[in-house]
């Protein structure tokens, strides 16, 4: 696993994992917009690996990242550790590389967009990890556009 993916462009999954559920984003085929694709159950782990691999199969994906839950401090606690853990599973399940990013606050800035553009709480439940998922994933994305434009 590598923590900055500054390898070349290409399709990337992005996964936000937290106990009940997965959030799952993609980016599109040039590599500058991530989107929102699903929202996973974490219980039935065939299932979700079965979703993640198809995914990434049809849409040609070259690398997972993986959101990293540090505490505010930046840290990482017991969260990250299931995280880390999530991810060596991803690269295990998919056969990808794996990249680890800061998810800080990705929960609440996606909870907050629902809440704005008026999603009722319930389907709003199936939508926020999803959302976070793509927020994580496009600030990877930004990061890594910042590095090129710098070289």
């Amino acid at each position: 696993m590598t923590g900055g993916g500054q390898g070349r462009s290409g399709v990337a999954l992005g996964l936000d994992a937290g106990t009940v559920r997965v959030g799952l984003a993609a980016t599109d085929p040039t590599g500058t917009i991530a989107t929102p694709i699903a929202t996973l159950a974490r219980r039935d782990s065939t299932a979700l690996w079965n979703r993640v691999r198809s995914e990434a199969g049809s849409r040609g994906a070259t690398r997972i990242v993986i959101g990293l839950p540090r505490e505010l401090s930046g840290a990482e606690g017991p969260a990250a550790l299931a995280a880390r853990a999530f991810a060596a599973e991803a690269q295990s399940q998919t056969g990808l590389p794996v990249d680890m990013w800061d998810e800080r606050l990705t929960t609440s800035a996606a909870e907050r967009a629902l809440i704005s553009a008026g999603v009722r709480r319930r389907p709003r439940r199936e939508l926020v990890d999803a959302v976070a998922a793509a927020l994580m994933l496009q600030s990877w994305l930004d990061a890594r556009r910042a590095v090129r434009s710098t070289r």
